[in-house]
């Protein structure tokens, strides 16, 4: 079977996958840890594995190959590639730092490594609060998603910038307040969870905003037994795993990243069997991107 195939491999060549909770259920089944953005950051600097398969997007395979110069890291599909980073381009980025000269640069670890060089502090959902409000600029530039920027404004006096003017995780972006209003009507007694890359609307009228990690603690410590999930869909399979007995629904089915369902068992195994497609960056890009995620992973 091709799971006992990828599991000798992984023996054999000291690897292990790291896997977004995002991911297909199989895929979160198979790794080693699962987690979130910043959680997988902090899992792929301490392995002691040769070889890092990532199954996500190609920034977070981006960001581990950063961390872990040393290492081999995958990516079991190289047309895996997050449409919100793509909106944060270098012209875009060196413009807003013109206008601004004084302001400092925090990016969302969503973004392409190219622009991550020009950052003074990377964040991810998880800690955006916390590394924005260590900042020493009383004006932020924060890009890419404008939707995190409006959760961030809301517990800071600083002036937070969004650049580009728009960004925004489709994915996340298309979840309504209808879908919203028709959640709470069919599930009056459930707790909304929702994640800030949700538009302002939804974030305003849910119970809790959290990354999908904070997620997965909240509704394991709450007593309640029924929840409204609105995040990316795949995140039910790690919650009905973890929180079994509990009910969980999503706030829109349609929430569905397809590149994070881009990596399959079977691109897993040939990843694993040929050592390929490896993450290849250029040392400088390495080098400038390596100190703001660091810079990131001391503040948090």
């Amino acid at each position: 079977m091709r799971h006992e195939r990828i599991e000798r491999l992984k023996r054999k060549k000291n690897a292990i996958i790291l896997a977004h909770n995002y991911q297909r259920p199989e895929v979160q089944d198979i790794a080693e840890f699962v987690g979130d953005s910043l959680e997988l950051a902090r899992r792929a600097m301490e392995t002691t594995a040769d070889i890092i398969i990532f199954c996500g997007v190609d920034f977070m395979a981006e960001t581990a190959a950063i961390l872990n110069p040393d290492k081999k890291v995958l990516i079991p599909d190289v047309c895996a590639i997050c449409p919100m980073a793509q909106q944060l381009t270098q012209e875009i980025l060196r413009a807003a730092k013109q206008e601004h000269p004084d302001a400092e640069v925090v990016l969302y670890v969503n973004t392409r490594a190219e622009s991550k060089v020009y950052a003074d502090c990377i964040c991810t959902s998880a800690n955006a609060r916390e590394i924005v409000q260590a900042m020493n600029a009383s004006t932020i530039l924060f890009g890419p998603d404008r939707n995190l920027a409006y959760y961030v404004q809301k517990s800071t006096s600083k002036k937070i910038i969004p650049v580009p003017e728009h960004g925004n995780c489709p994915s996340h972006h298309q979840i309504a307040f209808e879908d919203l209003l028709q959640a709470k009507a069919e599930h009056p007694t459930a707790k909304v969870i929702v994640h800030p890359e949700c538009i302002p609307e939804v974030q305003d009228r849910a119970d809790y905003i959290a990354s999908t990690s904070g997620m997965v603690k909240i509704c394991k410590e709450l007593e309640d037994e029924e929840f409204v999930i609105g995040t990316e869909v795949g995140l039910l399979h790690r919650l009905e795993k973890e929180a079994p007995g509990k009910r969980f629904y999503p706030l829109s089915t349609t929430a569905i990243c397809p590149q994070m369902k881009m990596p399959t068992l079977a691109k897993i195994e040939a990843a694993l069997e040929h050592e390929e497609p490896e993450v290849v960056l250029s040392p400088e890009v390495m080098e400038k991107a390596r100190k703001p995620i660091e810079r990131m992973l001391e503040l948090s």
